[in-house]
């Protein structure tokens, strides 16, 4: 099969195309031919090196987490599944590889692709979809009547978070361009805070909850917008000791996790809030719930541009870019 590999770490390297042999299927597992994959910044990251300490990749590696295909093969106690059903996942880690034709996936890491989808859509979704899922519902618990900060609202985990806002009830507030607001206000925010003109600092007060995707500046005014008691959760760290807990990092490296961390984490104690770092995890579980609201008509995929497969870094370079609005799609078949 063909697929694009990370030979060396290297920022801005381009991916090379290679064929490789066919995944070796594990008893758990289902074979999956790709269709389309989505694109993150996670894969630009991991490219550069970013992630090295902490997900030390054997290379040469296949990027991508994103996918959405059609069974071709299952394992002997996977049961889920049959030759033929259309899928979709956020693979694991350490088990990525959807920048290429076919993939190997845990069967508890997958769900029946939605209904009334396409596969470019349907693979556009599960990573930004689950980072929401994992923010706002399972660690927030965000409830109908709360008011949420969702930043960068027009990128991939901010037009899927705030549709999942607006479902639970909550009232959105969050950041984009002028141009942008009449968009992400039909997506169903309630407030949009153009960043190039206005501090959404002085603009919110007493929120419940922040999902926070930028820098460490806007973290720590992010932690003043919210109510005592409230909770930010941000995806772009800094990384905590639970988190080196969650991916079993060396104990050596736990002492470092603290080190980030233990500003932020007195920070949001002298505002008497919560702070917690999200590194989303696969789940087919929770992917399901997911497809029952897209299924609904409660969530829709935005997507910004789709690339054929022997674009694949054109669509990487796409996302780095930080122009997109919503999701960067690859078309494998």
């Amino acid at each position: 099969m063909q697929a694009f590999l990370v030979d060396k770490y290297h920022k801005n390297a381009p991916l090379r195309l290679a064929d490789v042999p066919e995944p070796t299927l594990g008893e758990d597992e289902v074979l999956v031919r790709i269709h389309a994959a989505g694109v993150n910044v996670l894969d630009a990251k991991l490219r550069d090196g970013e992630f090295k300490p902490i997900l030390p990749y054997k290379l040469p590696l296949i990027l991508g987490h994103d996918m959405a295909g059609t069974v071709v093969k299952v394992g002997p106690k996977a049961t889920r599944y049959k030759v033929g059903d259309e899928v979709f996942a956020r693979v694991d880690d350490f088990r990525i590889g959807t920048f290429a034709e076919t993939i190997a996936v845990r069967e508890t890491s997958l769900a029946a692709k939605p209904k009334t989808l396409t596969m470019e859509e349907a693979a556009s979704v599960p990573l930004v979809a689950l980072t929401a899922w994992q923010a706002l519902v399972e660690i927030a618990g965000l409830r109908a009547g709360q008011r949420v900060f969702i930043q960068a609202g027009s990128g991939g985990v901010g037009t899927i978070a705030i549709q999942m806002a607006k479902h639970i009830g909550a009232y959105v507030a969050t950041t984009a361009s002028a141009a942008n607001a009449d968009w992400l206000k039909a997506l169903g925010a309630d407030l949009v805070i153009d960043y190039k003109t206005q501090d959404f600092e002085t603009a919110l007060r007493d929120y419940d909850v922040v999902l926070h995707s930028q820098d460490a500046k806007v973290l720590e005014k992010s932690l003043n917008v919210l109510r005592p008691g409230g909770r930010l959760v941000s995806i772009t760290g800094p990384a905590t000791p639970t988190f080196a807990a969650q991916i079993k990092a060396p104990w050596f490296l736990k002492p470092v996790f603290w080190a980030l961390s233990r500003g932020t984490y007195k920070k949001a104690r002298q505002r008497n809030v919560s702070f917690d770092f999200l590194f989303m995890t696969a789940n087919g579980t929770q992917l399901q719930q997911i497809t029952a609201l897209i299924d609904a008509g409660h969530i829709r995929p935005i997507i910004d541009h789709v690339y054929p497969f022997s674009e694949t870094n054109a669509a990487i370079a796409h996302v780095e870019s930080g122009r997109a609005k919503g999701k960067v799609v690859i078309k494998v078949r």
